[in-house]
């Protein structure tokens, strides 16, 4: 492109020097033969005057006279000279001698002769055959007193001038082709001046062009160049800062976008997703790069389609609730808002938000609500019916059913008393309220301390308790002693209730890294799959009816839970229906460093 265009100067300066040259060429060539000719007709003409004067005082006799006159003056004037009587004959020639003139036909025919013979000064250009070239004839008429009167002609050849001329030409056209390569020098000089600004605007904008806004063309001029110039400096400059300000803008928008825990998706008019975010891509199971794909083929739910069409037709907006089927079923709210912008629409913008946690403790809180009054309505009920017994049938009652009544009152008051201590316990947990103070813990030691507080429940239960080697091995955690003691009792309970007479529990440890894992075993009937996810609620009984024959709140496993979670670390629970379960836990290790998951 830079080439082009100083090639592009240089020949519209070549040829605008080329076609002038011609113009002055043509122009000069003509009027050069013009002038030259008119300036020989003229010299003629005016030898031609000095001939005649020379005829009327010497020629006495035509025939003789004029041939010796014609001699003599044709030799002077170096031209020819021809002498004719009035009537048109040839009686002197300086070319011929007396026998060539006698030969010559009569010349009264000529066009030179019949101006001549009317008065006038005739001239003529033809070819003469005679000497066999192009010759300019002048022709004068004259008078003598004794001979009578004639005509002097005078001619001379145009070879002399035709070279003249030539020779003219050929300085022209030396001149014009020294004119062409002058003009070629400088018009390479002066478009290489005028292009090299453009060639280095021609780079500049080459390099905004891939991003550079940097760069500035350097202006050394007030002409148009210049202008053109600083305007596309200033330009450059607006670019550059609209695009800082755009990918500025851009990079928040994708940083709010991917921390935002809604998916977010934008369509266009067809319902082609052109952005989407990383939320949208976990809730959907899609690969990240969705843009330009179709809705309707990332997701088989008929009811988001139903609802695009709607937006996109009445342009309002829309919420609704779905349910993603999967390993587990997802509930998402989704709010649908039509992209409108100056009265055109563009698409519709989605935002899904994953609203199963909300789901699930909503499911829990009533469970909770319902599992709470079902355990306190029972003891109530039973207090408050026995103690009605006893306040109507009081004096009638023996002392035996007295007794009996007490001692019912008395269990099923324990039993409300411990179910609220559990809840108190729990809710102080839940609130950060109940101190825990890690310090470094043996885990033998606890769970030693765990099996003799239970010694009369599993020997009653005719079950075996059994340490793993594994304890004795097992490195310091950091715990609080007497929760832990708790978490250990709560387990080693449940596992004592549900492991029927001559089954086994044992208890291990584990060392995994930066954490410990303690895990209690039995050989019970086991945890129905379904359950395990929902083992560690409050209340959550898998068998409701047995659970309560062998007692318990149903508060001793959400409460290990929570216990184990404020000292950083998990529950997990592993059951094979008819085999037994494995209840586990992990606590962080004295000497991991602190904040180590």
């Amino acid at each position: 492109m830079k080439t082009k265009i100083q090639w592009k100067l240089m020949v519209s300066y070549l040829a605008v020097v080329v076609l002038v040259g011609l113009v002055i060429y043509g122009y000069l060539g003509h009027s050069l033969k013009v002038h030259l000719t008119d300036e020989t007709r003229d010299n003629l003409v005016n030898e031609a005057r000095l001939v005649r004067i020379m005829a009327t005082k010497e020629i006495q006799v035509m025939e003789r006279d004029g041939f010796s006159l014609a001699r003599t003056s044709g030799r002077e004037i170096k031209a020819r000279v021809s002498i004719l009587n009035n009537k048109g004959i040839v009686v002197g020639d300086s070319e011929l001698s007396a026998g060539g003139i006698r030969s010559l036909e009569n010349h009264s025919n000529r066009p030179e002769i019949r101006q001549a013979m009317a008065g006038e000064i005739g001239t003529s250009v033809r070819y003469s055959s005679t000497l066999g070239t192009d010759m300019l004839y002048v022709a004068m008429p004259f008078r003598t007193e004794s001979a009578g009167g004639g005509v002097i002609r005078l001619a001379l050849p145009l070879a002399s001038l035709e070279k003249a001329i030539s020779g003219m030409h050929a300085m022209l056209w030396a001149a014009l082709a020294f004119a062409v390569l002058f003009s070629l020098l400088l018009s390479y000089l002066f478009s290489s001046f005028i292009s090299r600004p453009l060639r280095t605007m021609s780079a500049m904008a080459s390099r905004i062009g891939k991003g550079d806004f940097s760069c500035r063309i350097p202006v050394t001029s007030r002409d148009e160049i210049g202008e053109l110039g600083t305007v596309m400096n200033e330009m450059a400059r607006k670019m550059g800062s609209q695009l800082e300000q755009i990918s500025a803008e851009k990079t928040r928008l994708d940083t709010i976008l991917k921390g935002m825990g809604e998916g977010v998706i934008v369509t266009d008019e067809n319902g082609v997703i052109t952005l989407s975010n990383p939320a949208f891509h976990h809730l959907f199971a899609v690969q990240v790069q969705e843009q330009g794909t179709s809705l309707f083929e990332i997701t088989r739910q008929p009811g988001m389609f139903d609802t695009l069409r709607k937006v996109l037709h009445t342009r309002e907006d829309v919420v609704e609730e779905i349910t993603l089927g999967g390993q587990e079923d997802k509930n998402i709210l989704v709010h649908w808002v039509p992209l409108v912008e100056e009265g055109t629409l563009l698409g519709a913008v989605a935002v899904f938000h994953d609203i199963s946690d909300l789901k699930a403790l909503e499911r829990i809180r009533k469970d909770f609500v319902a599992n709470v009054s079902h355990e306190l309505r029972t003891p109530v009920s039973v207090i408050k019916g026995y103690a009605e017994t006893m306040l109507s049938e009081g004096s009638s009652l023996t002392p035996d059913k007295t007794t009996h009544f007490a001692a019912i009152i008395h269990n099923h008051a324990e039993r409300l008393a411990d179910l609220i201590s559990d809840l108190l316990t729990l809710s102080r947990i839940e609130s950060g309220a109940l101190p825990m103070e890690p310090l470094p813990t043996s885990i033998e030691s606890a769970v030693n301390r765990a099996v003799r507080l239970l010694d009369q429940k599993w020997s009653d239960k005719d079950v075996r308790v059994v340490s793993d080697d594994t304890l004795g091995t097992a490195p310091m955690v950091l715990a609080d002693q007497q929760r832990l003691e708790q978490v250990l009792v709560n387990l080693l309970e449940n596992a004592i209730k549900f492991t029927p007479a001559g089954g086994a529990i044992t208890i291990a440890a584990t060392d995994i890294g930066t954490h410990v894992r303690i895990s209690v075993n039995d050989t019970g009937c086991g945890i129905p799959g379904k359950d395990l996810q929902r083992i560690f609620e409050r209340f959550y009984r898998v068998d409701t009816a047995r659970s309560r024959e062998l007692g318990g709140t149903g508060l001793g496993l959400a409460i290990v839970k929570h216990i184990v979670q404020a000292h950083g670390g998990s529950v997990a629970v592993e059951s094979t229906p008819g085999k037994g379960s494995t209840f586990s836990f992990t606590l962080r290790k004295t000497d991991a460093p602190a904040g180590t998951p």
